[in-house]
């Protein structure tokens, strides 16, 4: 009786992606839940780059799902202000990515001409008016 049900609200070919959509709303709506429990004073405890990242992925959760609400109204997302916002949060994001590998430290990275010049001046070189099998010769003069 439900599946008779259902199928006269929509057409039983997308009740999969539909319950797929509703257990990925449920998935989002306890993540929510879980952020919303956290109180404030927790979150001033800790550092500011930290904070910046969980405002960050908050704004940007918001306006994702602000977009999808747009959709799911017929109106077009990228030619509404939210677009704009989900850009300049990208934006924020990469700076803070940035800020946060600074904070880590220097990374090493190889200059090739400095390690050119070390490699050649390390090698040795045979005079340019000697070669190298008159100078064998001359070593077994030597010894003679």
């Amino acid at each position: 009786m439900e599946e008779e049900a259902l199928g006269e609200d929509y057409p039983m070919e997308i009740h999969e992606y539909l319950a797929a959509f509703e257990g990925s709303l449920d998935s989002v709506e306890d993540m929510l839940n879980c952020m919303m429990s956290v109180s404030r004073s927790d979150l001033q405890k800790l550092d500011p780059l930290e904070q910046a990242k969980l405002d960050l992925v908050s704004a940007y959760t918001l306006n994702s799902l602000f977009w999808v609400y747009l959709i799911t109204q017929g109106v077009n997302p990228k030619e509404h202000p939210v677009k704009q916002e989900l850009d300049r949060i990208r934006t924020y994001m990469n700076k803070v990515k940035e800020a946060a590998e600074k904070k880590k430290g220097p990374t090493a990275k190889l200059d090739k001409a400095a390690a050119s010049r070390f490699i050649k001046s390390a090698l040795w070189e045979p005079k340019s008016d000697e070669t190298p099998s008159r100078e064998h010769s001359r070593h077994k003069k030597r010894k003679s």
